[in-house]
């Protein structure tokens, strides 16, 4: 009896990278996490913020209430979009999805 429990000891200490292989699959799905879902996400921000950074007066936008517009007047954190003649209004700079391609809204 006591040298089966030599025995059984004897086998678990044999493998030290059991412990390791445990963890693994918990690795890859961090990796494949990171790849499909958080590194696009976090490219598609970059983007967005180069794309508010290059706002300018006379830029064609789509504001994310669906607004079309042209920019008027740029400060930090606010821009003036003009909607119609003579009607601007004052919308915060994230709220900016789209800038569009020059003489979009004559075509329109």
């Amino acid at each position: 009896m006591i040298s089966l429990a030599h025995a059984q000891t004897a086998g678990a200490a044999a493998d030290p990278m059991g412990g390791m292989m445990q963890l693994l699959p918990m690795i890859l799905m961090f990796v494949v996490l990171w790849f499909l879902m958080i590194r696009p996400q976090m490219k598609k921000a970059k983007e967005h913020k180069a794309l508010l950074a290059g706002l300018a007066k006379g830029d064609e936008v789509v504001t994310g209430g669906g607004l079309l517009g042209k920019v008027t007047k740029v400060a930090d954190g606010y821009i003036t979009v003009e909607i119609a003649a003579g009607t601007e209004v004052v919308v915060q700079k994230p709220s900016i999805t789209l800038v569009l391609p020059k003489g979009t809204m004559k075509s329109l």
